[in-house]
């Protein structure tokens, strides 16, 4: 399975930025697949996630800016972000998890596939 991110760059606040992540060596669904990012000197922080059971979820912080979606036909996870503040600077990984027969909402702990990473960088 790989990960492959697109989309980031550079926006002035208030902008917008749509990620993009694209799936390969994989047919069957993702038990859970999410969006992650770190600033510098920061931990890691899930943002956005697809639940097994269809749910979706965000942390507070992108909550009403942020948009997760998919399109299953092309395997492609997306991150719509609207207006951008510069505490969203970030590099921004997508994730999933392959089934494994157990139950439970998604964990940071549990993504066993990770991309490499696209740079969002949001400044006037």
């Amino acid at each position: 399975v790989k990960l492959v991110e697109s989309g980031g760059g550079s926006v002035q606040p208030g902008g917008s930025l749509r990620l993009s992540c694209a799936a390969s060596g994989y047919t069957s669904k993702f038990y859970c697949m999410g969006w992650f990012r770190q600033a510098p000197g920061k931990e890691r922080e899930g943002i956005a996630a697809f639940h097994s059971d269809g749910g979706i979820s965000y942390v507070d912080s992108v909550k009403g800016r942020f948009t997760i979606s998919q399109d299953n036909a092309k395997n492609t996870l997306y991150l719509q972000m609207n207006d951008l503040k510069p505490e969203d600077t970030a590099m921004y990984y997508c994730a999933a998890e392959t089934p494994s027969g157990r139950d439970g909402v998604c964990h940071p702990a549990k993504y066993n596939y990770w991309g490499q990473g696209t740079q969002v960088t949001v400044s006037s």
